[in-house]
């Protein structure tokens, strides 16, 4: 899949959640607020949130997706990293006010000033939950068509959404049995699932951008694909890693020392753009040539 497919992947899924999000942070905010219900009011707010975080999403993939030039000869994936990082802070940034906002209210006591949720509420953190499941799978099924790393970290923070919204519901439940304290404590719950989902996505951007190899499933791919070439006797040395949401490939093979170039040259290149067309997430190999001496292996054998 060509860059530019991936890119229009990923902005169809974002643009379908920010409208989702849009229309969800408006049901939620005018639900917490006739149904009385502070958790569902920070609820909203991680929704708006959300609209913000998928629009930081575009404008990385957008930029990651522009082809190489002479300022960035190796293409711009990491611009994606970059933005997954921004949404991790958006994200931490949000759970530490709404955490702050329920233990101000413990500990100041305003709690007990808060009105008794509506039933309204309680439909409305349910539908939240729902949609935000919903949205979890749709844009997470996307990100791993594609493998953007930041559309996955969208897909988890639509995720969060749903979890908070579970705090959400929970808070309604003991407004409505009476238990005022409950609405409080949903916040801090619902700070607690969204620092971990930023610390995850941020955690997963930063391996991604300091060339970590690419996972072991894939590496082992890899090898045995290099292995079946014809020509090839050994894989004397392999080493992968991640720009961005895509691989890099270095490898030493070793062919027979007697060969002629051309015929060690074309060997190479079936290995290169075998592995390229193989493994869609490589966007480049380098093989280098090594003469396998038989004699000497054999030695080594006995």
């Amino acid at each position: 899949m060509q860059n530019s497919d991936l890119e229009k992947t990923a902005v169809k899924v974002s643009i379908i959640t920010i409208l989702m999000n849009a229309a969800l942070m408006v049901f939620k905010l005018l639900a917490g607020i006739f149904g009385k219900s502070y958790a569902l009011i920070s609820d909203a707010v991680h929704s708006a949130s959300d609209v913000f975080s998928t629009v930081i999403v575009i404008i990385g993939v957008k930029i990651s997706a522009k082809k190489a030039d002479k300022n960035h000869p190796f293409g711009h994936e990491r611009f994606e990293c970059v933005a997954a990082i921004l949404l991790a802070v958006v994200l931490f940034a949000t759970g530490i006010g709404i955490g702050y906002s329920g233990i101000s209210n413990i500990v100041t006591g305003e709690y007990k000033n808060f009105s008794v949720p509506g039933v309204v509420a309680l439909i409305a953190a349910a539908v939240s939950i729902v949609v935000k499941e919903g949205m979890f799978w749709y844009t997470y099924i996307a990100a791993k068509k594609i493998n953007s790393s930041a559309l996955k970290a969208d897909a988890w923070h639509h995720r969060s959404d749903a979890l908070s919204s579970i705090g959400s519901l929970v808070g309604v439940i003991g407004g409505l049995c009476g238990v005022k304290i409950l609405d409080s404590i949903a916040c801090i719950v619902i700070c607690l699932f969204i620092l971990k989902a930023a610390i995850q996505i941020f955690w997963d951007a930063i391996k991604k951008m300091t060339d970590e190899a690419c996972d072991e499933d894939t590496e082992i791919g890899i090898r045995e694909y290099i292995q079946s070439c014809e020509g090839v006797l050994r894989i004397d040395k392999m080493l992968t890693r991640m720009f961005g949401n895509r691989i890099y490939v270095i490898v030493e093979i070793a062919c027979n020392r007697d060969l002629p170039l051309y015929e060690a040259h074309e060997i190479a290149e079936n290995v290169h753009k075998g592995i390229e067309e193989k493994f869609k997430t490589v966007k480049h190999v380098t093989v280098h040539v090594n003469p396998y001496n038989f004699e000497k292996s054999e030695s080594d054998d006995i």
